[in-house]
């Protein structure tokens, strides 16, 4: 998934850093933009980036600075409806959001986001038509494995809950 926290006019915060954490303890608001495999290459043209500058001594040696990352990756911002920071236009599913825990991990290493979605964009091309439910058999998410990219494998079922089962596979 592709998540832009902040939005550019805000980035950082009182202690200088520009981290995707300490955005977050500044201003609560973010964008979850779900990524499909179609965009990996330019997934992986935003993972050398980092929006601080200057860039940590323990980060020079693989990354660099890049204050446009939507530029340097190849995608577009698009407004969002209730959240300051922009949606990722090319993805198809795209989740406004406020944080509601930032919670530390592996040593400070990264930080777990428990938030409340407040908005959902879903292309209609993902949606099955007359309802609210994204369509699994039209829609992937990037997954992202062991340095390596990859979106989903054939279905193998389905849960009984399913509101999205299509009448072929329910009956076989």
């Amino acid at each position: 998934m592709l998540a832009r926290n902040q939005p550019r006019n805000r980035w950082g915060n009182r202690s200088g850093r520009r981290d995707g954490s300490s955005n977050l303890a500044a201003c609560s608001e973010l964008v979850i933009n779900a990524a499909s495999p179609k965009l990996w290459e330019q997934v992986e043209r935003l993972a050398p980036l980092t929006g601080a500058n200057p860039v940590p001594e323990s980060k020079r040696a693989v990354y660099r600075y890049e204050p446009d990352k939507f530029a340097a990756s190849g995608l577009t911002p698009a407004g969002s409806h209730i959240v300051k920071p922009p949606r990722v236009a090319e993805c198809e599913l795209q989740l406004e959001a406020g944080a509601r825990a930032l919670t530390p991990g592996g040593a400070g290493l990264f930080s777990s986001v428990e938030c409340d979605v407040l908005r959902v964009h879903a292309d209609e091309r993902v949606v099955v038509p007359g309802t609210h439910h994204i369509d699994p058999a039209l829609w992937s998410p990037l997954i992202y494995n062991f340095r390596h990219y990859h979106g989903l494998a054939p279905e193998v079922g389905y849960g009984f809950r399913s509101e999205t089962v299509n009448a072929t596979t329910r009956a076989a």
